[in-house]
């Protein structure tokens, strides 16, 4: 039914017509917003491609590392969902606005299932205002120096909320180059207790608009000391020091996860899904 050979990703023309859809939802589309934003169209620096069905001004969809569906009508992901199966699976995972990632599983599963884990309610969240609680002033940025403390941590985060260990298959040489790389961004804040991390968290994405806070983790036999809440806090001051409005997503089961991020003051601003698939 779909021409998919001759298929290409987008190119330098269509960048304004991409710019234009990304900032347009700006918390929800954080994640691509920032690769185009510093990297722009060309697929091989962008880590990706971006794909549209007919016109990118109505029809988006990053795949890389993540499947990303940003933006079209349901023939759209039908397109979508079509081009992924076409070819070699690249991504680990779907993620994004729910009533599009899931309507694309529906058509990918048969092809790509069982998923490992599909999480179809997970509260995409904004801060737009101050803080409602006190920061931690002891959340600091993580330097090079710190790295060795700090991926242990990590570590147990990444297992905790993916289910897969990140040091699988080479020995953690490219997830410690990924932290490495966040830490000398200047993205990466934790709490010590002499050499030992107690909350940690990231902005993994950046866009001139939004930061997304993502792995935020306290450790397990200090948890219900208040580190989450205000180092979450400290975090989200961070980002909104720099312009940017701080956003996160978060599981719905997660309710303890949950109180915090309202106590702060977050608000639901929409509905992410993710699939998780081997």
């Amino acid at each position: 039914m779909l021409k998919l050979l001759g298929d290409k990703p987008l190119g330098a023309r269509d960048a304004a017509a991409v710019d234009r859809v990304l900032t347009s939802d700006p918390v929800a589309m954080c994640m691509v917003a920032a690769r185009f934003e510093t990297h722009g169209i060309n697929p091989r620096l962008l880590g990706g491609e971006l794909w549209t069905a007919h016109n990118p001004a109505s029809s988006l969809c990053f795949s890389g590392a993540n499947l990303i569906p940003l933006t079209g009508s349901p023939e759209d992901l039908d397109y979508f969902s079509d081009r992924a199966i076409a070819g070699p699976r690249a991504c680990s995972s779907i993620v994004g606005r729910a009533e599009l990632v899931l309507q694309m599983w529906e058509q990918i599963e048969p092809v790509w299932g069982p998923a490992r884990e599909v999480r179809p309610i997970q509260p995409l969240l904004a801060l737009t205002s101050c803080s409602a609680v006190p920061i931690d002033p002891l959340v600091r940025l993580v330097t090079l120096d710190d790295l060795d403390a700090y991926m242990p941590a990590a570590i147990d985060m990444f297992i905790g909320e993916v289910g897969v260990d990140p040091t699988a298959g080479d020995g953690g040489r490219s997830y410690r180059r990924r932290l490495a790389s966040l830490i000398t961004a200047q993205r990466v804040f934790a709490r010590f207790d002499g050499p030992d991390v107690v909350f940690k968290a990231e902005i993994g994405s950046l866009s001139r608009r939004v930061g997304q806070i993502q792995g935020v983790w306290v450790a397990p036999d200090r948890r219900g000391e208040g580190f989450g809440l205000g180092g979450t806090a400290a975090v989200a001051e961070a980002v909104a020091a720099h312009g940017r409005i701080p956003s996160l997503y978060v599981n719905s089961f997660n309710v303890t996860a949950r109180a915090v991020y309202d106590r702060i003051g977050f608000t639901e601003v929409g509905t992410f899904a993710t699939v998780l698939v081997d």
